[in-house]
């Protein structure tokens, strides 16, 4: 590989359950040479999967088939084979070689990002129970990268242009959000918000919004008191040491209902649907899931593996390309950021 172009970064891509969209929706995406020529891609893939998908789409991308990270070259779509088995793709189909391949694909591209020869990764849906293994025990991608970056805390964020919701607890029960409620995790992941908005998207005096975890905001202790006991605390904390940056609780109902997030440059709520449900509905399926707080670029899409739609030429591929588009905003803040450091 030349000396990588800082003006263009180096984006892999993990191709994700290979019997879901995940496959269509980059061949769409990549189809587009105004996204194109902003980067380079490197897909974790083997070319009989992208080859099977070209034909049902009826659409050609012109890639270069590489054996390893060294040999990719700048401004083309870069492939890189991931095993020598015979490759079988069943579109709609839930099963569990899918899965495995998923991991595979996972796996070498995580490899590469943490050797710093790829600028990000955007990882495409996985079945979350197929790609389990002895080498995937997680809940799904945003645990998976954490646990690998050794970072201290990090944070589910789920961006499109018209709102930024983080998300303290991810993929966990509801009934053990409260319990996973503590106020100095609190406080770090509201942190790592406050980081992200300020280096990733270079806001310079964030404004933040923070949810209720009960129904009213706890109604003053009535319908539960961890609004009391931890936010407000964690509140007060932040507040003081940085001024007035964040405000709250705002009880959910009332808050999106009357698009209050508007007045702010982010919202953290508590717990995945607390953020997920209106975040699918204001953002209208052009969403991006971020994960925040570590030291490499991660962006997926919003959604999952839609077996339903897979195979039939009808994917919607707007939140992949602008996953592509916004990992390729945050590589660039970040280089801002650093070049002014030296």
């Amino acid at each position: 590989m030349k000396k990588k172009n800082k003006e263009k970064p180096i984006i892999g891509f993990s191709i994700g359950d290979i019997n879901g969209i995940g496959p269509e929706i980059l061949i769409k995406s990549l189809s587009n040479d105004a996204i194109l020529n902003q980067f380079t891609p490197v897909i974790f893939c083997n070319p009989e999967i992208i080859n099977y998908y070209c034909k049902i789409l009826n659409k050609e991308i012109n890639y270069i088939l590489v054996n390893s990270i060294s040999k990719i070259i700048l401004n083309k779509i870069n492939l890189i084979k991931i095993t020598d088995d015979k490759i079988c793709v069943n579109p709609g189909k839930i099963e569990n070689y899918a899965g495995h391949y998923s991991f595979l694909s996972l796996q070498k591209g995580t490899q590469n990002l943490l050797y710093n020869k790829i600028d990000g990764i955007v990882t495409l849906p996985i079945n979350k129970k197929t790609i389990q293994s002895n080498k995937f025990d997680f809940p799904g991608h945003t645990e998976y990268f954490n646990n690998i970056s050794k970072s201290r805390e990090y944070l589910m964020m789920m961006i499109s242009k018209k709102i930024k919701i983080g998300v303290y607890s991810g993929h966990i029960a509801l009934k053990d959000v409260s319990k996973e409620l503590k106020l100095k995790r609190l406080k770090r992941k509201i942190q790592v918000l406050i980081d992200s908005l300020i280096k990733d998207f270079k806001i310079k005096n964030p404004k933040i919004a923070i949810l209720g975890l009960n129904p009213h905001a706890g109604e003053m202790g009535m319908f539960g008191n961890e609004e009391e006991k931890i936010i407000k605390p964690v509140l007060k904390l932040i507040n003081i040491k940085k001024h007035k940056i964040i405000y709250g609780p705002f009880s959910s109902d009332g808050y999106f209902g009357s698009q209050k997030f508007m007045r702010y440059d982010a919202t953290f709520a508590l717990y995945h649907d607390q953020a997920l449900i209106p975040f699918k509905i204001f953002s209208s399926n052009k969403g991006v899931n971020f994960t925040s707080g570590l030291e490499h670029v991660r962006t997926s899409p919003d959604h999952g593996t839609a077996y339903d739609l897979a195979g039939r030429n009808v994917s919607n591929h707007d939140s992949l390309t602008n996953c592509i588009l916004l990992n390729i905003e945050i590589i660039n803040n970040r280089k801002i950021i650093n070049f002014g450091k030296n």
